[in-house]
């Protein structure tokens, strides 16, 4: 069963969207709304809008929007049930369980059960003669026992079966260990542990829970790291390994590193505000969850060629989350692990505290490679250089940075000053370029994965937005207007569905605001009509208006009526035929 009604509208009363969304953003008034930098992408200029009369919200740059549900989903990565606990909990509201039937947070608690247990047992197994090769593995690591307790460390058996046959007498059915991805279906359609033969790490999120794991192998199987797959309690781009342990530091730096084993060296060592990425390369989500918790990013990765690769691959995405870059080259030892056990903390502390910022790195890797007595090498250096700095967004750290380049080369400062303008103004042209498009094809219906059938049907799409944006506005127009208008007359699907919801909402005297549909629609559904109310921002449609759009609606249905002929019998034909007669009179 749903939540009650007088529920909702108490947690809507106490949970202001403007107030929860400040913790997470900062927001300036603009006229009757509020707009900052958006939270679910990287951004320079802000493009997120809170709208505080219908207690929406819109990013115009990603489209994401909705309610402050669908905020607190996103933001904290939850789901439905998930989120409502969470702003009850901060209104003082208690939530009406017994009322609610809801399967995916049923599921995603079991999975969250089975991770518990998995992880138990794989610490288990390594603490017995069973897990001797793991022991021996950390042990070479020079991992202390209160560290591999500390990170709940462990081993998964060579036997393919030892998990799941552990978790079936524990009541759980071998399709919610397929779910949990600690196990996939063989060719018999039997459960097969997923991990064996492998040192394994859990991945725990900021509230505590198992959600994956990380299994790295003692021998020569590919791949050599294996990491749970997308489940309904883990996506790897929004997580980062031990932040659950480094949030509490604190400390307003982090250390990014790229594998388990530098974060786990690196806490031993006495540095834990370590982190690392999942697996995969630093995404914007996961820059913009260090920013929630320091002011400064130091990368920290291999100081190979991949590792400084995907170092340079990091530093935008967390310029872009806001953050202060800072660059860690580790000399004489190709990762942190190596370097500590080589040099002690003391060392790596220095060298922590030594290390230069982005700009300087970056400027670093521009100059590499080229003998700058050589004039064709020195235009490329400078070219190169220009093109770093370009990147900047204060005037005054581009013009530091330019003298420096210009007394290296013996060239004006202003002069190295007009190429970085030149790259600038480049820069700017493709952003603008790139955003057009993008309002272009939105305009258009042509990125609508929601509505795809906007794209085809644009007038009348355009028709049927305006009207649920203003029966989400005025809901006591909602009887004049179904009495003309009824559902079966909108043209896509995603539109009629809409409008049937609303009318049916407003029919049993139930409110529409975008947190009491929440429940209905995906979190991607809720921003389209988020996105629909903001485009009608401000607008107000008298009654000739919302009928010339009723009339659109009709005209359109008729023609796609009309267009299907050879199913359409002669007198509809004539019926339409007639309207358009009259419509020229």
């Amino acid at each position: 069963m749903p939540l009650p009604e007088s529920f909702l509208q108490e947690l809507k009363a106490r949970c202001d969207l403007a107030e929860i969304a400040a913790n997470y953003v900062s927001l300036k008034r603009s006229g009757r709304n509020l707009v900052g930098l958006c939270p679910f992408h990287s951004e320079k200029s802000p493009s997120f809008n809170i709208y505080p009369e219908n207690g929406s919200f819109y990013c115009f740059g990603c489209g994401t929007g909705g309610d402050v549900i669908t905020f607190i989903r996103r933001i904290e990565n939850l789901d439905y049930m998930e989120a409502v606990r969470f702003l009850a909990q901060r209104a003082g509201l208690q939530v009406p369980e017994a009322q609610v039937d809801d399967g995916m947070a049923k599921l995603r608690a079991r999975i969250l059960e089975i991770n518990r247990e998995t992880a138990r047992f794989f610490y288990s197994v390594l603490n017995s003669d069973a897990g001797r090769e793991g022991r021996e593995y950390f042990n070479r690591r020079e991992l202390k026992p209160e560290t591999v307790r500390h990170f709940g460390l462990g081993y998964s058996p060579a036997s393919r079966f030892a998990l799941v046959d552990m978790l079936e007498k524990k009541g759980y059915t071998q399709n919610e260990m397929i779910l949990a991805n600690v196990a996939f279906k063989s060719r018999s359609g039997r459960a097969v542990d997923r991990f064996f033969g492998r040192v394994m790490f859990p991945i725990i999120d900021l509230r505590g829970n198992v959600v994956a794991f990380g299994g790295r192998t003692l021998g020569d199987d590919k791949p050599k790291y294996l990491n749970t797959s997308e489940t309904p309690v883990f996506n790897k781009g929004n997580l980062l390994f031990a932040l659950n342990f480094a949030k509490n530091c604190n400390s307003e730096r982090l250390i990014l590193c790229e594998g388990y084993m530098d974060v786990i060296a690196l806490h031993q060592a006495g540095f834990q505000e370590a982190v690392a990425t999942l697996g995969t390369s630093l995404t914007a989500p996961q820059a913009r969850l260090m920013a929630r918790y320091a002011k400064e990013i130091v990368v920290c990765y291999d100081s190979d060629e991949p590792g400084q690769k995907a170092a340079s691959r990091a530093i935008p995405i967390l310029r872009d989350a806001g953050l202060v870059v800072r660059v860690l080259t580790v000399t004489g030892g190709k990762d942190p692990d190596e370097y500590i056990k080589t040099n002690g903390p003391i060392k790596f502390k220095q060298l922590l505290d030594a290390c230069g910022n982005d700009v300087e790195y970056r400027l670093q890797k521009a100059k590499q490679g080229r003998n700058l007595q050589i004039p064709e090498q020195r235009v490329e250096y400078l070219n190169a250089a220009a093109s770093v700095l370009a990147t900047l967004e204060n005037r005054i750290e581009q013009e530091v940075y330019a003298g420096r380049l210009a007394q290296e080369a013996g060239i004006a400062t202003a002069t190295v000053m007009n190429q970085i303008s030149a790259y600038s103004k480049r820069n700017r042209k493709k952003q603008m370029k790139k955003q057009f498009q993008a309002v272009q094809q939105q305009a258009a219906g042509l990125r609508d994965r929601v509505n795809p059938e906007k794209a085809g049907n644009l007038r009348a799409a355009v028709a049927e937005e305006a009207l649920i944006a203003h029966l989400l506005k005025f809901p006591e127009s909602s009887e004049k207007i179904a009495a003309i208008l009824p559902p079966e007359k909108f043209i896509t699907s995603f539109n009629r569905r809409v409008y049937a919801i609303i009318v049916g909402r407003i029919t049993k005297g139930n409110a529409v605001g975008l947190a009491d549909l929440s429940e209905e629609f995906t979190m991607d559904e809720i921003s389209s009509v988020s996105r629909i109310l903001a485009a009608q921002d401000g607008i107000t449609l008298t009654w000739p208006d919302v009928l010339k759009y009723i009339n659109i609606i009709s005209q359109e249905n008729d023609k796609l009526t009309i267009s299907r002929a050879d199913s359409v019998r002669a007198e509809e034909i004539e019926d339409y035929l007639q309207k358009l007669r009259q419509q020229k009179k």
